[in-house]
This record gives C-alpha cells, structure tokens and sequence, in this order.
C-alpha cells in the first residue's frame, strides 16, 4: 500500500483525512465492523500513523462521533430558530447541506452497533440524546399551535419526526447521485403532498 499520498500534508489536515474515512468505514460496517487497518487502507496511510493520531478503535470512533453530532447539532439549531411553521422544512434543507460532505456523519451517530457500555457507547448516547432534545423541542414548538400538548403523544412525534429523517438520510445513502439541493427539493414535494392529503 501506498502511504505517499499524504506526505507533507499538515497534521489537523491528516486527521480529518482519517476521520472521513473511519466514517466511510462506520458507514458501511458500523462499529461492529469498524477496524483501525481498514480505516488506514480507505485513508492510503499506514496502520502505525492511525494509531499515531487515534490509539483505538473506540478512540476514532468517538472522535468520529463527536465531530458529526457537533456538525448535525449546528445545522438544526440554526433551522429550528424562529416561530414559523417552516421549520421541519428548514430543518431538513439545514441537514441535507451539512451532510452533503459526509452523508454517513447521521449513520455514525446513530449506529446502534456499539458495546452497550463503555466509551464508544457512552459517547454515542450522548449524542443522540441531545440530537434527540433538540427534535423534542422543535416537534413541541410546532405543535403548540393546535393545541397538542400530551407528553406521551410528543415523545410519539418525536419519534415519528426522528425516524422520517433518517429514512430519508438512508434513502440518500442508496441514492448517492442525489445532492443536497435535490433533497432537499423532493422532501418539500413530500412535505407538501403529505399537508395537502390532510
């Protein structure tokens, strides 16, 4: 294997480098899957530099972790400002941008693949709970204005709301010709269809 290819490139630069590709790899594995040798192969870097930069599987997957709830968390804060009933539309047009680079970062948050304890697992609840409050708070908004306000029926909508964004994030996954601005025009067509069959 060639390591040439990232020969002089500064090291935060290097990082990210093999953070896309752990993601790549989580992506299409999950943790379960997830190997530090693989990571270094999809990266064209040697094993020895990813144990340089990360010392474990649960090191870079976390980091992994971190980087896309820190990115997913921005993009529906920015989208769930405001009053208007736009804001599950802003919301997906929010994340379809941000995930257009790494279209994966939603499947690494919410890859279930994990220990059930430990750091890996721990770092991923994390998370999606606040992933989750977010959701929580924008499905609470919206919906005070017809009145709907029996917790049990939000946490279903919450649910509902969570589960609709990522069959879209994972239908983009089998659709990567697909760009943000594509999906984000066909969750309005959707949007509107599902308004319209009220």
């Amino acid at each position: 294997m060639s390591t040439a290819g990232t020969k002089g490139v500064p090291r935060a630069e290097r990082e990210q480098l093999i953070l896309d590709a752990a993601v790549s790899e989580i992506g299409r594995l999950g943790y379960a899957g997830l190997s530090l040798a693989g990571v270094a192969l999809r990266a064209e870097v040697s094993k020895p530099l990813v144990y340089t930069y990360f010392q474990s599987k649960d090191t870079v997957y976390i980091a992994c972790v971190e980087r896309a709830a820190a990115i997913l968390y921005d993009a529906i804060e920015s989208a769930i400002a405001g009053d208007d009933l736009t804001r599950a539309q802003r919301t997906l047009d929010a994340l379809f941008v941000a995930l257009e680079p790494r279209p994966h970062d939603w499947t690494v948050v919410f890859d279930r693949s994990h220990p059930d304890e430990g750091p890996a697992a721990e770092a991923a609840r994390t998370a999606r709970r606040r992933i989750a409050a977010q959701a929580a708070r924008g499905v609470a908004d919206v919906v005070a204005a017809v009145d709907l306000t029996d917790p049990s029926d939000l946490s279903a909508l919450t649910d509902v709301w969570m589960g609709t964004v990522t069959s879209l994030v994972l239908w983009w996954l089998r659709h990567p010709d697909q760009t943000a601005a594509q999906m984000s025009a066909r969750s309005h067509r959707l949007i509107a269809a599902l308004v319209a069959a009220r």
